[in-house]
């Protein structure tokens, strides 16, 4: 399995306390501690705020300094931006007006009045939290209701939500694989699959990216020569639908042909496929018919649903299984009344309103032809998700910096969310993009990518 490594926020190395500071009782050297607006910060110079406890001992996480100037070194510092407002197409961020080509609010459903008004109603009537684990009090009415929509919706026996999408991964494939089994995952799979695998007990295997062929040489060797105890126990197949960085499409088909030759299960992670693809949003299962041929479908609340959460759709006893053993049910608190509200209002406005995924397509298709005709590498996408490959770090960085201060949000995305050459703007527009301010997004990309020579 492909290893990522992720950066972190950093603190610098301590320095010793101003004389005001330093006293002779204590619990002794090491350990003095300077209090109140006279202490002094550990990192480079300033006051540290008042209430702020600031040791005298050396700052074990002092060392996080020195990765995060490396990260800034190699131009793979990413600051956070800060939006003002709504989630929409016009918004602020970092202060400026901009249009904003960087949010999976695919579906413009995380303001919809009708999904507010049901948070609102269900805060008013339900309260701000659940209260509890599902396990134990944290299973209202709305969680049961929403499960059973969502079951409808898949065209699946049962569903069980959990609090994200990554918390589903990370939630089912360890519960689900043991010491005897083999998880086989293709190689660009999300972060959240390869740490769900991380944490079971299997075997992996990785197959290439989107290669059926690939797979079957897996399965087919797996099948032969068995694992360290013997034969594997239980074989499972995992894939996104949609692959987040790059826009492409599994060959599901192909997969599950694959796999029910050499009698492997197959999961799929329809993160950026939901409400993207298939009748009414329904996912990649839908979009290819494979309803039967998939055992695991996992999805997300969070994107063109507009709210928050993951759920996983399939069998009955699936759900109960995980149920009683999945971690994240049994040790997390369950979502609150208004986000099961909101999540319930989504899937009436995916089942009444089909023409919100015709506009995602429609604008999709012109954005993606536009970038392409002016030159610019989109790779391989398929879908709303459509990269500008830039491959340099820097060059990401300074387009979507530049492109910034015309009034277009476009996050540059690099290592260790992509290999270190494959730095890019990753865009994805929705229904709610108008075509003025596509073209106005393209004449940006235009001028910048000629500036920068990317194009």
């Amino acid at each position: 399995m492909a290893d990522s490594k992720t950066g972190s926020g950093g603190a610098s190395a301590s320095s010793p306390p101003p004389p005001a500071a330093r006293n002779a009782g204590g619990a002794g050297a090491g350990s003095i501690e300077a209090r109140g607006p006279a202490a002094r910060s550990t990192t480079a110079g300033g006051a540290a705020p008042r209430g702020v406890v600031v040791s005298a001992r050396p700052d074990p996480l002092g060392y996080l300094g020195d990765e995060i100037a490396d990260l800034r070194a190699r131009h793979l510092y990413r600051p956070l931006h800060v939006m003002t407002g709504s989630q929409a197409v016009r918004t602020v961020m970092d202060g400026r007006p901009v249009i904003s080509l960087s949010s999976n609010n695919y579906l413009g459903l995380a303001t919809h009045p009708h999904l507010v008004s049901a948070a609102l109603d269900a805060v008013r009537d339900l309260g701000v939290g659940s209260g509890a684990v599902r396990t134990i009090a944290g299973t209202m009415e709305l969680h049961e209701e929403l499960e059973r929509r969502l079951a409808a919706f898949k065209h699946t026996e049962a569903v069980l939500t959990f609090q994200s999408g990554f918390t589903a991964n990370s939630g089912v494939i360890p519960t689900i694989t043991g010491e005897r089994d083999l998880i086989v995952s293709d190689e660009l799979n999300h972060a959240s699959i390869i740490d769900g695998v991380r944490l079971s007990k299997a075997s992996r295997a990785v197959y290439p990216h989107r290669d059926v062929d690939g797979l079957a040489t897996v399965l087919r060797e797996a099948r032969a020569k068995g694992g360290p105890d013997g034969a594997y126990g239980h074989v499972l197949v995992i894939t996104d639908g949609v692959f987040s960085m790059d826009g492409d499409i599994a060959p599901l088909p192909g997969i599950c042909e694959v796999a029910e030759r050499y009698g492997a299960g197959v999961m799929v992670d329809d993160a950026h496929a939901s409400g993207v693809l298939g009748r009414n949003g329904r996912g990649t299962v839908d979009h290819f018919d494979l309803h039967g041929r998939v055992d695991i479908q996992v999805g997300t609340l969070s994107k063109a649903v507009g709210v928050l959460g993951g759920y996983v759709a399939g069998r009955q006893h699936l759900r109960d299984y995980l149920v009683q053993r999945s971690r994240p049910i049994l040790f997390s608190t369950s979502h609150p009344p208004a986000v099961v509200a909101a999540c319930l209002a989504a899937i009436d406005i995916l089942e009444q309103e089909p023409e919100r995924i015709e506009r995602l397509w429609d604008n999709t298709r012109f954005f993606k032809a536009g970038l392409q005709a002016l030159g610019f590498d989109t790779g391989v996408s398929e879908t709303p998700i459509t990269p500008v490959i830039v491959r340099d770090s820097e060059k990401a960085g300074r387009m979507s910096d530049r492109l910034l201060e015309l009034g277009i949000f476009a996050q540059a995305v690099v290592y260790p969310t992509v290999a270190l050459d494959r730095a890019r703007l990753r865009t994805i527009v929705t229904s709610e993009h108008s075509r003025d301010q596509l073209q106005e997004c393209l004449d940006g990309f235009a001028m910048v990518g000629r500036e920068i020579g990317v194009i």
